[in-house]
């Protein structure tokens, strides 16, 4: 996982500004600014937040031009990769065979090393409560089987979704899709091949969106796609997933078929109608012959 975002992603007093020069006279933190390091580096959950506001502290007290970090699979950045270059290892329980890798303006002398220690130190902790807290709310809104999205998840991401279309007129749409014939998959075949159905088809749904749309599967092999654009936009990713899964391989193989419904939002329209004129259209898909999609036309939020 990589969390080296461009700095303007950070908060704005974390963000990363070029003062310091070669000779510029740095501080040393005294107790108090010890103190005040470690209540900031505690006041957020967010893992990129704790970082940056690491290295915006660093560079207060030394000649940081930026850092580069690796703990375990979790990469983070901030500041410029150029520089003097210095690696340190943080042989730590929380992050054993962790590296923070400095870019400096200039060489550090022995009280800045020093410095440098100290605040490292103070890192580790609440960078470990951010990465925790976000693994237990990616397991709360993600479902395990397939990556995507849970129901829980949908439920909050539709409501702002369609909150925000009425109050910008956006263009909205949801697509309702699940799998043909699947409780006959299960029953002949047996739950870990359907997991392994599940699973297969949320790969496949995540390479045909775009990084505008986001996809969710509400329960069994039930699925959503929520679609920034028109009825337009919709019906292409519907044929784009239809063709993904018709083109060979693991579906065609088993003959793993898919139905689709999607429908634009109305003026005025929520998200429980907007589902139900999408699932509608799922219906109208299913009695057409399945492997097919259907749009939902109504113009008028009734």
């Amino acid at each position: 996982m990589d969390f080296g975002y461009a700095p303007q992603l950070y908060p704005e007093e974390y963000r990363y500004t070029p003062e310091g020069s070669a000779n510029t006279a740095l501080p040393t933190p005294d107790q108090g600014a010890l103190v005040a390091i470690i209540q900031q580096l505690h006041s957020s959950l967010d893992p990129r937040t704790v970082f940056a506001c690491f290295g915006n502290t660093l560079g207060q007290y030394l000649p940081l031009a930026g850092i580069q970090a690796q703990f375990a699979d979790l990469s983070f950045s901030w500041g410029r990769r150029s520089g003097v270059s210095l690696r340190r290892h943080l042989n730590t329980e929380a992050f054993p065979g962790s590296t923070l890798d400095y870019r400096l303006i200039e060489p550090l002398t022995p009280a800045q090393i020093r410095t440098l220690q100290t605040l490292e130190s103070m890192l580790i902790q609440p960078l470990l409560n951010a990465i925790s807290y976000q693994k237990m709310s990616e397991q709360a809104m993600f479902d395990s089987l397939t990556g995507l999205g849970n129901r829980h998840f949908y439920g909050q991401a539709i409501k702002n979704a369609v909150a925000r279309a009425n109050r910008h007129h956006d263009k909205l749409a949801l697509i309702v899709l699940d799998l043909d014939n699947f409780k006959h998959l299960n029953d002949n075949f047996g739950h870990q091949f359907g997991d392994a159905v599940l699973r297969q088809f949320g790969a496949l749904i995540k390479s045909a969106i775009r990084n505008t749309d986001q996809a969710f599967r509400i329960g069994g092999d039930e699925f959503v796609i929520i679609v920034r654009g028109e009825l337009d936009s919709a019906a292409i990713l519907c044929e784009r997933v239809l063709a993904k899964l018709n083109k060979g391989g693991f579906f065609s193989r088993n003959r793993i078929h898919t139905s689709l419904g999607a429908a634009q939002i109305l003026a005025g329209e929520n998200q429980d109608n907007l589902y139900e004129r999408a699932d509608k259209a799922l219906y109208q898909a299913k009695a057409a012959g399945r492997n097919c999609y259907r749009l939902s036309l109504d113009t008028q939020n009734t």
